[in-house]
């Protein structure tokens, strides 16, 4: 791909080919994919060679690299641009040349999506190799590669998320780390405004995308998913957002397991947050206490 495709790109000899839309949009369309292609030809293959006659320690070779599988993060972010590009010039004479040249039966979007597909296969391929290690040397770096890549996994999936907040004004990489992404049922108490509102308020939730972040929680609002494949990425519009240092948690409210309360300056806005299950709210409150104390 990055010769037969990307490098192409600016080949002299195919330039006729390329329409001006399409210039200059190389790193649009292939993403990161040069640096992934690096690491694993120069850094990860090579250390995965020394374990070819001791597999079982092959988790070894993954903790000392977890750092650089977060260009993955980065391949991820870009693959909504790039699809979207792709899907305007799909039938551009210049791909349907590459890909004669290059004999291939699938389409170059085939194989943009291989890095996602690499980085979900790892954590399987960890988990198999877990199975038929227990009680041997490496089962715990085994263990301790397959949690971190699922981390590595979780932020990719958090960070799609993300980027598709439209309306906060703000810059979100000031917020800190988005911490976890989800979607509940909020009521809302203030004891600010007309009491009619209260009362409404009570009965009928509202459906909110919460993102918690190191420095704020956002509340977002959900809207339907366009677009097909890989692009069918909901996007969240922006409501309002905590700061979280002037927010409280009270982790149980009577009548309902899967419920709890955020509050902000001392309790003058109460949102009751319905989680969809009583583990989800668990690990939801643990990361608020986390940022709190």
């Amino acid at each position: 791909v990055l010769q037969g495709y990307a490098a192409e790109m600016d080949n002299p000899l195919m330039a006729h080919l390329i329409s001006p839309e399409l210039q200059n949009k190389k790193d649009i369309l292939f993403g990161n994919m040069e640096e992934i292609y690096h690491f694993h030809n120069r850094i990860f293959l090579r250390e995965l060679e020394n374990y070819v006659e001791y597999p079982e320690l092959v988790g070894r070779c993954f903790l000392d690299q977890m750092e650089d599988f977060q260009i993955y993060e980065k391949y991820c972010q870009n693959k909504p641009r790039s699809e979207s590009l792709w899907r305007q010039f799909s039938d551009s004479v210049f791909f349907q040349e590459c890909q004669r040249k290059l004999d291939h039966k699938l389409s170059l979007d085939s194989y943009l999506l291989k890095p996602v597909q690499r980085i979900t296969k790892y954590q399987l391929l960890l988990k198999e190799m877990l199975k038929y290690s227990k009680n041997c040397e490496g089962a715990e770096d085994l263990q301790e590669a397959l949690t971190s890549i699922l981390g590595i996994l979780k932020a990719v999936n958090d960070s799609m998320h993300q980027i598709a907040i439209t309306g906060y004004d703000g810059n979100l990489n000031e917020l800190g780390k988005l911490l976890m992404q989800g979607s509940f049922s909020v009521w809302t108490d203030h004891k600010k405004g007309h009491s009619k509102v209260k009362d409404l308020a009570r009965f009928k939730p509202m459906q909110r995308h919460l993102f918690l972040h190191e420095k704020a929680v956002l509340f977002c609002k959900k809207r339907e998913e366009s677009g097909e494949g890989y692009e069918k990425a909901p996007s969240y519009s922006y409501k309002h957002s905590l700061n979280m240092a002037a927010v409280g948690i009270t982790e149980n409210v009577k009548g309902d397991a899967k419920k709890f309360e955020i509050w902000y300056n001392a309790r003058e806005e109460v949102y009751i947050i319905q989680a969809p299950t009583p583990e989800v709210k668990a690990t939801w409150v643990n990361e608020i206490r986390k940022v709190l104390t």
